[in-house]
């Protein structure tokens, strides 16, 4: 197969990828903008909605630890199809309930496919980034972003219009479906797996000796199995390493999204109005840093990424912190946006091409430390404002992304996953 038609086959495959992150992001924005109208129809008080909001990542993470070893089993397009049409049946859940505990089961559900579906099409980005030979995988979480952004605009537009939220959740569920029906077929069915080699005395047939030497064989066979061994302990240890790494920088991003506007209120006495620049500071430059970041990766590599996008990260807490001016303290959190994006995206790039033919459940190992990190930096910068201010409580991701910094070639790409994409199978070909 020639490099043209190998790249003819991956743009549907690419664009159906896109496609996927950014229906993620637009069905979990329908929810997000509609929590008021449905906090009031269920009769849902603020610490209920807190502990509903842990249901539902709980779920997420259940549905993430499924969904690898299934996408292995069965392949990730299969299960992008099932968790993208879940998702899209799901958002509709929440704007049906009547109570919290219709509520909390609605989130669940809703929650368990958006775990399932993080795993799937990440694995579905790192089959289409292997097959280019070359970093996209950060533009493909850019495209989350903004499919939440885009989703943002039209449930306000919505509200503003003053459609029934279930009306809404509707007409995006049917739409999420559509865009599933059509997305699916392109996307990459898995590469062949290579079988384990064996040694030179044993027959293919019955992987019996053929020749007189079987003490040779057993040694042989004996070694094949210690190296084997060996290699799932180093790559345990590789996966949990990335999702250190995973985690730290989750962390870092949830404590910024969730507190920045509180810390600009409360540490420099402005307006909600003005604090409220202080995330949409960060999740622009963080998206504008996704888009970016693949270019930079491909010059630099994902090792450089993860460093001085940690450094910078920490240096936008450390300007936050010390900063007495709104400007400044905005370019802080600005510098933190810019600084956690493409880490992450090299992260899960790194553990969907270790090798073998468990590359979704790696990922999804990864995704799940990585997300305990997205919960427990909000939550642990919330118990710690107990006893210090919130803004001297952000010495801590400012820590936490200096070791990550420290501990960048952890990201190394491994070596033994060269990109053969003329082995994948890429359906509907031009």
């Amino acid at each position: 197969m020639s490099s043209v038609t190998i790249d003819r086959g991956l743009r549907p495959a690419r664009a159906a990828v896109f496609a996927a992150f950014t229906l993620n992001g637009v069905l979990l924005a329908m929810w997000v903008v509609h929590i008021p109208a449905i906090t009031d129809r269920t009769g849902v008080s603020p610490s209920t909605l807190s502990v509903l909001v842990l249901l539902m990542a709980g779920a997420a993470l259940v549905g993430m630890r499924l969904a690898g070893p299934a996408a292995d089993r069965f392949g990730s397009r299969t299960l992008v199809a099932l968790a993208a049409s879940a998702i899209s049946v799901t958002v509709l859940g929440p704007g049906l309930a009547t109570d919290p505990v219709t509520l909390a089961i609605a989130l669940a559900c809703f929650g368990f496919g958006m775990g399932a579906l993080d795993v799937s099409m990440n694995t579905q980005a790192v089959l289409v980034e292997r097959a280019y030979r070359r970093p996209i995988m950060s533009s493909f979480h850019a495209m989350f972003s903004a499919g939440a952004f885009a989703g943002s605009l039209v449930g306000a537009a919505a509200q503003h219009a003053g459609w029934a939220t279930q009306l809404t959740l509707l007409c995006a569920g049917i739409g999420g479906l559509c865009i599933t029906a059509v997305l699916v077929p392109h996307l990459l069915g898995p590469s062949r797996p290579e079988s384990p080699s064996l040694p030179e005395h044993y027959d293919s047939a019955d992987a019996q000796p053929v020749d007189s030497a079987s003490q040779d064989a057993t040694a042989d066979s004996a070694r094949l199995r210690t190296d084997q061994r060996s290699q799932r302990r180093r790559r345990t240890q590789k996966v949990f390493s990335l999702g250190c790494i995973a985690f730290v920088l989750l962390l870092a991003e949830g404590v910024a999204a969730d507190w920045s506007a509180l810390q600009v209120r409360e540490h420099l006495d402005t307006s909600e109005a003005a604090a409220a620049l202080a995330f949409g500071a960060f999740s622009a430059t963080m998206t504008l840093g996704r888009f970016i970041a693949d270019r930079v990766s491909a010059a630099i590599g994902p090792v450089a990424i993860v460093r001085y996008g940690s450094l910078l990260a920490a240096a936008g807490f450390a300007v936050v912190i010390a900063s007495p001016w709104l400007p400044l303290t905005l370019l802080g959190w600005a510098m933190c946006g810019l600084g956690l994006a493409g880490g992450v995206p090299q992260i899960f790039s790194t553990a969907g091409n270790l090798g073998g033919t468990t590359a979704a459940t790696d990922m999804s190992r990864v995704f799940t430390i990585g997300y305990l990190g997205l919960l427990a930096g909000p939550a642990m910068i919330g118990w710690l404002t107990a006893l210090i201010p919130l803004t001297a409580a952000l010495t801590i991701p400012l820590i936490l992304t200096l070791t990550c910094a420290a501990a960048a070639n952890i990201v190394t790409p491994a070596r033994s996953t060269t990109a053969q994409p003329a082995t994948l199978h890429t359906p509907n070909p031009p």
